[in-house]
């Protein structure tokens, strides 16, 4: 995830956005971490105050792309992450993308690297809005937890969701013969999940053994 690595001079990017996940963008071909901010996961489950797990990632990068996804940003460039990604705070229609997030309890404030958005997510959590309105680690402790793809973040979601060498996507519950030795690589796509049933609806099918 995050570390920055320098601050960058470069000019504006602008351009149409497709949504990658709730937290990082493409605007005009470009990569965009949006600047302040840090979503949930993709992939990261969360509970509902009743106990119910649920996919809280998918969940967000929905919910961005329906706010963003091909409309018109401008971002300003303040950083580079690790991963070469331009870190950056985003303008759609004069509206700071990264604020209105925060505010709709979609991402929040990642206070490690700023403290612009404090407030709003206070605001936001005070009001259960979005993810406040559930049970789940912070982005920062899940991806550290998943690094080694074998153990899960969250004990109730431990079915893993693989892609084997042919693009067969097989996931496999505990107990079955080659769970143990299954690692899960979120930049391949691969995913871990909550219930079989979440499982087979995103296309999963289960391993023979």
């Amino acid at each position: 995830m995050l570390m920055f690595a320098g601050a960058v001079q470069a000019a504006d990017v602008s351009g149409v956005v497709r949504v990658v996940d709730g937290d990082t963008l493409d605007v005009g071909g470009t990569r965009i971490r949006i600047f302040g901010i840090d979503a949930p996961e993709r992939d990261q489950p969360c509970t509902t105050l009743s106990g119910q797990n649920w996919g809280c990632g998918d969940w967000v990068t929905r919910q961005v792309r329906d706010l963003y996804e091909g409309r018109a940003a401008r971002c300003t460039p303040l950083d580079r992450d690790r991963y070469g990604r331009i870190v950056a705070r985003c303008f759609v229609a004069d509206e700071d993308v990264g604020q209105a997030l925060v505010r709709a309890g979609l991402a929040y404030a990642y206070r490690k690297y700023s403290l612009d958005y404090d407030l709003d997510e206070k605001a936001a959590l005070v009001s259960d809005r979005g993810i406040h309105g559930f049970v789940l680690q912070s982005p920062a402790r899940y991806r550290l937890t998943r690094i080694e793809g074998r153990v899960a973040a969250d004990p109730n979601c431990r079915i893993k969701g693989n892609i084997s060498a042919s693009g067969e996507r097989i996931y496999h519950t505990p107990g079955q013969a080659f769970y143990d030795r299954t690692g899960i690589s979120a930049a391949r796509g691969e995913r871990w999940f909550c219930s079989e049933a979440q499982a087979r609806a995103s296309g999963w099918r289960p391993a023979r053994r």
